[in-house]
């Protein structure tokens, strides 16, 4: 008997000291994975932050002269990320929920949710070519906002589908039968209970997809093309789709004016600064639930 607890014990305090190895390995190397972030964070802001300024970001971009601005492809930015989310937020979040909540379990259901993780992973290179098939060679709109916006919501389908269904997934049963005990129905159910709680999930996914919709440029060159209209606030959606990370590709590789380097550099600042401010924005709402819903 002392033979197996002495065994016993001895399997315990190797254990806790595994446990601490681990623990410290796991903390050591997120503090490196962070720093290396912070220090590239550093290095690119620091090239181009300090030198924005209004006339930069709302200014028209020069071929040949230098000074230009980011005005027109900021703006397409914008507008091609909101014609995606348009699309795919109500078409991911809803297939997200028929997923979790109606589909049957059977082996079609499976497909689908084989067929959603496997777009997830397809490059974007490959929604950028399927988009260009689409709308340049079928229907023969060209290389336009509109097109860039739609395949860019292809993109962001499955992620925010698969997230939303995860979310929902999450929710604790006992939620759902507290619902229906008050004599709710499906859908009061879904909207007054199995939603908020899934709140911070899909929030995520939400978060997740736009800012990298926003700083996508493989579908973008090939959907909606690497210039603009000319024009500050151009809102034709057949107009050429040019955004910022695409312009931020050419002026790095092929732009002919002497600044090239200087736009480019400002042109990063301005990039990472806004999806940073688009992640606060939006994860914000709900941190703000969670807190009054810690104070409770």
């Amino acid at each position: 008997m002392d033979y197996f607890s002495e065994k016993t014990q001895k399997s315990r305090t190797m254990n806790k000291l595994l446990d601490k190895v681990f623990t410290h390995f796991l903390w050591y190397l997120s503090i490196l994975i962070l720093t290396v972030i912070v220090y590239i964070l550093f290095k690119i802001l620091s090239k181009g932050l300090f030198h924005i300024n209004l006339k930069f970001l709302l200014g028209l971009p020069s071929e040949i002269d230098a000074g230009g601005g980011i005005g027109p492809f900021l703006f397409n930015s914008f507008y091609v990320l909101i014609i995606s989310l348009i699309i795919s937020l109500p078409v991911g979040i809803g297939a997200g929920i028929y997923l979790s909540e109606f589909a049957p379990k059977n082996r079609f259901t499976e497909m689908i949710r084989t067929s959603i993780e496997s777009l997830a992973s397809v490059p974007s290179i490959v929604f950028g070519l399927f988009g260009y098939v689409l709308f340049v060679d079928v229907f023969h709109i060209g290389l336009t906002i509109l097109g860039a916006g739609i395949t860019l919501s292809l993109l962001n389908l499955p992620v925010i589908t698969s997230v939303t269904e995860d979310a929902i997934q999450a929710v604790p049963r006992e939620l759902r039968e507290a619902a229906y005990s008050l004599g709710l129905t499906d859908s009061q159910v879904i909207l007054s209970t199995i939603i908020p709680a899934a709140l911070p999930g899909i929030m995520t996914g939400i978060s997740l997809a736009a800012c990298r919709a926003f700083g996508e440029s493989a579908i973008i060159l090939l959907a909606g093309g690497t210039g603009t209209s000319g024009k500050m606030w151009d809102f034709n959606p057949l107009s050429e789709g040019g955004t910022l990370p695409v312009h931020l590709w050419y002026v790095q590789s092929e732009a002919l004016v002497e600044d090239a380097q200087q736009i480019a550099q400002k042109s990063g600042s301005v990039l990472i600064i806004i999806v940073l401010l688009m992640s606060l924005t939006i994860r914000i709402p709900v941190w703000l639930k969670n807190r009054k819903l810690f104070k409770r």
